[in-house]
């Protein structure tokens, strides 16, 4: 299916785009509903895929390392990146015992709308390197789990494509670009689209210093050397899709982003068109310009939480972008109690960054998070086998999800609290 048309914004009328908003809806609903009664997706690839580590070890054996690189490295020297995931294991659980577990419900609410799960989808740039329609995949793999699902502004499936192809409860996760207007127009385009809400990233003044994208010669839009060519054809298959089917572009992009002419803007080509100048004030005007759920993703800081929290934000993520930003910043897991402390009786509070395991979701909440974002666990899934890989990825989660419930008796989300975890002096 191709993409649909894309308003131009700021120019139609406010009836137009009015009626244009309720096509959109309409046909997400649409969409929202096949996903949801589709056959789950299923493939060889991944029937003997047991955890999040096996996808990640399906993804890397299928792409140049150039490639997988990119999804799964960090900045510099990685700090962050290795201690977002050990944040997870200085945490320990407490069960409780002698409690009917024999039925678990694993729904909850996300920002005001229901959810199967715990989990919504972070937004992840550029999957379709991984994987051709990866960011469909992985839309659709939400939407049949009835969980959100967050679009990269850097993704390679417009706004419009993922609204019309997966549906789901979408959100759109923002950068703050440099020309102003462009900025804008992607919300406006959100909007129409019938996105529920409007994810602003925070963290990203600048491009983070990625140097596997360095070493590996890789970058966004490619720039072909010598060293990547030679990578690329150790996965042939990767390559003569590459080749035969062209290379994917960051829709949403389009008609903005300048090719990567150096090696100093190889790590993220779009970094540096960020806007630095990017202030409170600036994100006050989203707020009010965007009417319906605004996130702030990137706030580490309780007072950084609470200033989001007065400015009229309805939701906060706790988040170091994976990693691939500021290194040796902290943990995700770790900076989570305290902004939870400042706002969390006010605004729900979401953490991304090191879950790999079921039982990673049970400790996020106890600690005081509403739900957990995922990204490179369905990145690794979509780049091992496409839709059914995402659809996998998920699946594993859940099914982790239910055992440690059951195990920590704990049969509804809401019972999971605080006195269930502690932390592990040895492990710190």
């Amino acid at each position: 299916m191709s993409a649909a048309p894309r308003p131009e914004p700021a120019t139609e009328g406010r009836g137009e785009l009015a009626t244009a908003a309720g096509s959109n809806e309409v046909a997400t609903a649409v969409a929202t509903e096949a996903a949801k009664s589709a056959v789950p997706p299923r493939s060889r690839r991944t029937a003997r895929a047991f955890s999040i580590e096996d996808l990640r070890g399906l993804a890397r054996r299928r792409l140049p390392r150039a490639v997988f690189d990119f999804f799964d490295g960090g900045s510099e020297d990685e700090a962050t990146l290795r201690d977002n995931r050990a944040a997870y294991q200085r945490v320990r659980l407490m069960p409780k015992v002698l409690v009917d577990v024999s039925k678990v419900d694993t729904r909850t609410t996300l920002l005001g709308a229901s959810s199967s799960l715990p989990i919504a989808i972070a937004p992840t740039g550029a999957v379709g390197f991984g994987w051709r329609g990866g960011d469909v995949a992985i839309a659709r793999a939400a939407a049949a789990f009835g969980i959100p699902y967050a679009l990269s502004t850097s993704a390679t499936a417009s706004i419009e494509r993922i609204a019309s192809e997966a549906g789901g409860c979408l959100w759109f996760q923002c950068y703050i670009l440099s020309r102003r207007d462009f900025t804008l127009g992607l919300i406006e385009r959100a909007r129409v689209a019938g996105y529920e809400a409007l994810m602003i990233t925070v963290d990203l003044a600048v491009g983070g210093k990625r140097e596997r994208d360095f070493r590996n010669d890789f970058s966004i839009p490619f720039k072909f050397t010598p060293k990547n060519v030679l990578d690329f054809a150790t996965r042939p298959r990767w390559a003569f899709d590459m080749l035969l089917k062209g290379v994917p572009s960051l829709e949403n992009l389009e008609g903005f982003t300048p090719a990567a002419t150096s090696a100093a803007s190889q790590a993220s080509s779009v970094g540096r068109n960020y806007d630095p100048s990017f202030d409170w004030d600036r994100l006050r005007e989203i707020r009010d310009v965007w009417k319906k759920k605004l996130i702030v993703k990137g706030i580490v800081r309780p007072d950084d939480a609470e200033r989001a929290a007065a400015l009229g934000v309805d939701a906060v993520v706790v988040s170091n972008h994976g990693g691939r930003q500021l290194d040796d910043g902290i943990a995700t897991l770790d900076a989570l109690p305290g902004v939870v402390a400042a706002i969390g009786d006010r605004v729900p509070v979401l953490v991304d960054g090191g879950v790999r395991r079921g039982r990673d979701v049970v400790k996020a909440l106890a600690l005081g998070a509403t739900g957990v974002l995922i990204g490179r666990a369905t990145l690794y899934g979509a780049c091992a086998a496409g839709e059914a890989g995402a659809y996998r990825a998920i699946e594993i989660l859940r099914e982790e999800l239910v055992r440690t419930m059951q195990l920590c008796g704990v049969p509804r989300v809401s019972d999971i609290t605080p006195d269930l975890v502690r932390h592990d002096v040895r492990a710190a």
